[in-house]
């Protein structure tokens, strides 16, 4: 257990005095916060505990203005600005976490706090703020005897549920040992005294038996040729009562309360110190684990045995290498998922895993190790609240309404809006990590078509979206094919597509009919998008016959000003797997025979093997204009006019990846309807599909097409 820190002084003051000189990032935080009303006792505290855990000075420094920032936030908005962004992202850090303080404060552990714990992992974006809070969190534990008793039972659960388990998770035992024997003994004074008062009555006794056993196992591992670091291991109250608990044990009949523990320097030595161990006391049957030969699912590696020692009494030993000992004490052998429960979550544990490696010892500089810290935990998943504060976990690009489907499917099938921290949201909107988001029913379940559509971007989550087309399956085949027809009318008009033959399409989307290709659009299982793909490569004109030599091909390119590498003068091209080729880079040709001109970078090894043995079926080739450009098309919007529309039309075509040429607008006074025209470059017709399907999904907006003969 760490020793308390504060020693004979209790001030700033005199902490800066023994520390002697201090970097000025951490000197001008401390100066700060000797002019303000706060408990510098547990500041000490704090600092002492973050110096054991090798922080760096400007993860003290943070833990200081965050003390600044609570208590005299004026001071704090002034100072600010002028800090190092570094610790203004620490401090944030601290301030994020207290909403998930408060969360616990309203809800504690009935919500889930293995929940809490995510969100908390989520939204802390530097893993030493994480030490920052396990080490304030301890000193105020440490100080909470003399708060009364309303305030100390809420700060004990916190700690329980959430602090003591992330230090376990991390790996910082001294920490995680004490939080849980202060939180055990808030929570359950009566059990805690009880088997405090059953260790005191043991202690001396206790402690004599240890250095009686370490005193004879030493000798004869000696004797054996086997050097050995030996150490009696203390168990903490709090682990004993779980292990009764988990057991149903009395106290008496628990072994490990006089334990030794032997670290050797090889594996053959595990077995040999094994060997002494049970020549020199006799084992009891059934108390042997090899966790070498077999070791647990978390890697944990090491050999445990039961045995009458000296005076009768059971002593258990546990052997392991030092670099056994180093990974199950640091490494990536977690005993949270072993001790806490709960089920597997390979990315969730690789998160953890990575951060417990930044607690091993390394021989690189603090800077390198700085460095390191500041990498952002990424994280494929969003934690997002209820309003009654639960955590619910999402994949990321998930939508307000994935979130309704998650909830209920009834819920999402009455989803008719959502409110975003307090906000009304539209239905496609993606919440970050802490939001509490509240949808907002109707009474009548009524899934719309439009979130099936992958353009419409209204669900990301495949379950959601196999929700909805169930609720359509279960309405009859007619209005199916009457809503596919209606969808697939719609594109056509959309989109302003040329007549096209629509007798091939089945064929190409796999299905028999076309009342199955439209029931197939109905359900959402094929988008408006493949369909005007489908459409406008049935309107391109036929490719004609591939000339036959190389002569007649650089002809057919001198004759074509304005080319690209997807159409040149109508001949088949392709683009070299080999190497790749992207508009901008040197490229050159290589007719091929029957299959058109292949286009390779000028610098492809595979050109030029080919051009030294045909090189007459080499040509010369150049990126056009349409490569560049891509295609330009006018679309017409037409809506009633809000605040803003102008803003979210053009925000949304930019981060649909398209490219505004030309837009107008008018607004009709009298009606106040709106008119918008744009010309877009788009790469292709289903670009355009999606961008038109989301636009008509904005607020206020009624329509949106393409303009007849663009």
């Amino acid at each position: 257990m760490v020793q308390a820190a504060l020693h004979a002084s209790s001030g700033l003051a005199e902490w800066r005095e023994r520390a002697g000189s201090v970097p000025p990032v951490l000197g001008e935080a401390l100066d700060t916060c000797a002019l303000l009303p706060m408990n510098q006792a547990e500041c000490v505290d704090v600092l002492e505990l973050l110096a054991m855990l090798g922080c760096d000075t400007q993860t003290q420094a943070a833990a200081l203005w965050f003390e600044v920032s609570r208590i005299d936030p004026a001071l704090w908005a002034l100072r600010e600005p002028h800090l190092p962004q570094e610790l203004q992202r620490l401090v944030g850090g601290q301030v994020a976490a207290e909403r998930v303080w408060a969360l616990h404060a309203q809800h504690g552990a009935d919500h889930g706090a293995e929940g809490l714990r995510r969100l908390l992992l989520a939204i802390i974006r530097d893993l030493r703020v994480v030490f920052i809070l396990l080490a304030r969190q301890l000193a105020r534990m440490r100080a909470a005897s003399g708060l009364p008793d309303d305030e100390r039972q809420p700060l004990a659960r916190l700690t329980r549920d959430i602090h003591a388990p992330l230090a376990n998770r991390l790996g910082i035992w001294q920490l995680k040992w004490e939080l849980e024997d202060l939180s055990f003994r808030y929570l359950q004074p009566d059990t805690y005294k009880r088997i405090a008062r059953l260790l005191d009555e043991r202690r001396v006794d206790r402690e004599d038996f240890i250095r009686e056993s370490l005193t004879t196992l030493q000798g004869s591992l000696e004797a054996a040729g086997i050097r050995a670091e030996l150490a009696g291991r203390p168990k903490h109250i709090y682990s004993i009562w779980k292990k009764m608990q988990r057991k149903a044990l009395e106290f008496s009949d628990l072994y490990d309360i006089r334990a030794i523990r032997v670290l050797v320097d090889s594996i053959a030595d595990c077995y040999g110190a094994l060997g002494v161990v049970h020549a020199l006391w006799p084992h009891l049957p059934g108390e042997f684990d090899d966790y070498i030969a077999r070791p647990k699912g978390n890697d944990y590696r090491s050999l445990h045995t039961a045995v009458i020692g000296p005076r009768g009494k059971t002593l258990e030993v546990q052997i392991r290498t030092h670099e056994m000992h180093r990974i199950n004490e640091l490494g990536v052998a977690a005993h949270w998922r072993y001790k806490e429960g709960g089920t597997g979550d390979s990315e969730f544990e690789a998160k953890i895993a990575w951060m417990r490696r930044l607690l091993e010892p390394r021989p690189e500089s603090e800077g390198d190790l700085a460095a390191e810290l500041h990498t952002e935990l990424l994280e494929d998943r969003v934690y997002v609240l209820t309003p009654k504060g639960e955590v619910v976990d999402l994949p990321r690009g998930a939508t307000v309404l994935d979130f309704a489907y998650h909830v209920h499917t009834e819920v999402g099938h009455r989803c008719r809006g959502a409110k975003v921290n307090g906000r009304i949201v539209p239905l496609t909107f993606q919440p970050t990590s802490g939001d509490r988001i509240e949808v907002l029913t109707a009474k009548v379940a009524e899934p719309s078509r439009d979130w099936l559509s992958t353009h419409h971007g209204y669900l990301h989550t495949s379950r959601a979206k196999e929700k909805v087309r169930t609720w359509f399956r279960r309405i009859a085949h007619d209005a199916n094919l009457a809503a596919g027809r209606t969808i697939f009318e719609k594109e056509i008009k959309r989109l302003a597509l040329p007549a096209a033959d629509i007798s091939k399409l089945p064929a190409h989307f796999h299905l028999k009919t076309h009342d199955e290709l439209l029931v197939a659009l109905a359900l959402g299982e094929v988008a408006p998008g493949q369909i005007s793909r489908a459409l406008q490569e049935a309107a391109a004109p036929p490719m004609p016959p591939v000339p036959s030599t190389a002569s007649q091909a650089r002809q057919a390119l001198r004759d074509q000003s304005a080319l690209s590498i997807e159409g040149i003068g109508n001949l088949l091209t392709t683009l070299a797997r080999c190497c790749q080729p992207l508009p901008g880079d040197p490229v050159r040709g290589f007719v091929t025979r029957g299959r058109g001109v292949s286009v390779h970078r000028a610098d492809c090894p595979s050109l030029a093997r080919l051009a030294r043995r045909d090189p007459d079926r080499v040509i010369d080739v150049e990126w056009g204009k349409a490569a560049s450009q891509a295609y330009e098309v006018d679309i017409e919007l037409r809506g009633y006019d809000r605040k803003g529309l102008q803003k979210d039309v053009t925000s949304l075509i930019s981060n649909m990846g398209t490219h505004i040429i030309a837009s107008s607008s008018r607004v009709f006074a009298q009606t106040g309807e709106v008119e918008m025209r744009f010309t877009l470059r788009v790469r292709d017709f289903e670009q355009l599909s999606g961008l038109l399907g989301r636009l008509v999904a904005l607020p206020n907006v009624v329509d949106a097409r393409r303009v007849s003969g663009a």
